[in-house]
């Protein structure tokens, strides 16, 4: 067993070259082998969100406090807040983040296929992130 304590570790800044706007990577957790499994709880600040990005065995998302917005390619934008669960499909292009006008934070958890949880892609345009506003 092992207990990861609140506080426990540092928060980081999340890199400018998968995110749009402040974003912090606030805890995290993985696996260990066999296991593949790996957690990251993120914050995001208003206006903040991810780039455009898959997960090769899709990826499930907890939403821990705030408002956001998801949105897969194609697909509706969804109004997402505390306690509710968002599960992308294996490839499945998508991207969330906070509103424009509240922060939100969740836990977003993925599993590696041949190393690799994820596939980034080109950035969320304000166009298209000011087309999301309901």
């Amino acid at each position: 067993m092992q207990v990861i304590r609140n506080g426990s570790q540092k928060a980081r800044q999340a890199p400018d070259s998968y995110f749009t706007g402040h974003v912090r990577f606030e805890s995290s957790f993985k696996g260990t082998p066999p296991a593949t499994i790996s957690g990251l709880t993120v914050a995001f600040s208003p206006g903040a969100r991810t780039h455009w990005h898959t997960h090769p065995l899709g990826q499930t998302i907890f939403v821990l406090s705030g408002k956001g917005w998801c949105q897969r390619d194609g697909g509706l934008v969804e109004d997402i807040g505390p306690g509710d669960i968002v599960h992308f499909e294996p490839g499945e292009k998508h991207w969330h983040g906070a509103t424009d006008t509240t922060a939100m934070s969740h836990l977003a958890i993925a599993e590696a296929l041949d190393g690799v949880t994820v596939d980034w892609l080109e950035p969320v345009s304000q166009v298209q992130y000011a087309r999301v506003k309901p």
